[in-house]
Parts: structure tokens; C-alpha cells; sequence
């Protein structure tokens, strides 16, 4: 296995991509530090709560939208997961044996069914996420007022970017 460096601070980080060396280099670079540290504490997360990567996205998502009284149905969280059917199904049927989700009637539509968050789910996040957003809200309030839209702009292109980014062609083959 090739052992591939990491820089402990943007500001010594070497670029691959890039031939200057410039603070938009390093923004470049913390982001991607703070994206690897970012899928680094989801895993570990998931580890502590004693599920899957996966499982714990869908347990964000359930909350998140039952925050915003916009119910979950198993469909919809397939299509947020990208994953299928019968993997949402195993899913939803692991996440309720563990009792962190709960399968309900629709309240506008009783053909269909939501997925909840139960009592336990909620204890849990709060317990393992409450100091965790604490700090990271401290952190945001550290940076300057003025500089703060210039933040958020940077960080909202570089999302439309990723979500926009066309898949790669396919790789040209090795001539022998």
C-alpha cells in the first residue's frame, strides 16, 4: 500500500493540481482537510452509536426532516441515501430493532407509512453531538463578522460545484 503524506496545516500542503502556491491553494487544501476530518468523525460517530456509516446518515436525515415537520416515508429515504429498496428495508429494520427508529402511519395519508426518530435516537445524538456543535458554533463565531459572507459564499459554490460536477469519462486504455 503506497503511503500518501498528509499535511498537518494547509499552509505546508503541496499541491498536485496546482503550480503556485497562494492562499487560494490553501483554502483549497483546508477544505479538504476539513472534509477528511468531517467523513473521519461521521465514522467514528457511527462506530460509537454502534452502526454503519449509513445508518447514521439516515438517522440525521429522519431528525433533520421531523425538525422541519416534513416527514420521512422509506421511499424518500432511499432517495436521499441512494440506495435501494430492499437495503432501506434492512436498514429501516436494523435502526428499529436497535430502537432508534420507529415505523408510524402517515399523518395526511394512511395508505403510507413514516419513519421517526424514537425518544432514544434523539438522547443519543444529543449526547454524542450537542458539545461537538457547541464548539464548531464557537469556531464559526471566530471568524470575523465582515469575512463571514465571503465564507459562506465560498463554501456554497464550492457545494453547487461538487453537487454539479460531471462523472469523469472513461479512463483511456494502457497501450502495451
Amino acid at each position: 500500500m503506497i503511503e500518501v503524506p498528509r499535511a498537518e496545516d494547509a499552509s505546508t500542503a503541496h499541491s498536485y493540481w496546482y503550480d503556485d502556491a497562494d492562499t487560494a491553494v490553501e483554502l483549497l487544501s483546508a477544505t479538504r482537510r476539513f472534509r477528511r476530518a468531517d467523513h473521519e468523525m461521521r465514522r467514528r460517530m457511527s462506530a460509537g452509536m454502534d452502526m454503519n456509516t449509513t445508518d447514521l446518515a439516515a438517522l440525521r436525515c429522519v431528525i433533520a426532516q421531523e425538525l422541519a415537520d416534513d416527514p420521512v416515508t422509506p421511499l424518500r429515504l432511499a432517495q436521499h441515501l441512494e440506495i435501494s429498496g430492499a437495503s432501506t428495508s434492512k436498514l429501516l429494520d436494523r435502526l428499529t430493532a436497535s430502537g432508534h427508529l420507529e415505523r408510524a402511519p402517515h399523518p395526511d395519508d394512511g395508505r403510507s407509512r413514516i419513519v421517526v426518530a424514537t425518544d432514544h435516537a434523539h438522547a443519543q445524538v444529543r449526547e454524542r453531538l450537542s458539545g461537538m456543535h457547541e464548539r464548531m458554533l464557537e469556531i464559526a463565531r471566530e471568524v470575523p463578522a465582515p469575512a463571514r459572507r465571503a465564507a459562506i459564499d465560498f463554501l456554497l459554490a464550492m457545494a453547487r460545484h461538487l453537487e454539479t460536477e460531471a462523472p469523469p469519462r472513461e479512463l483511456a486504455a494502457l497501450e502495451e
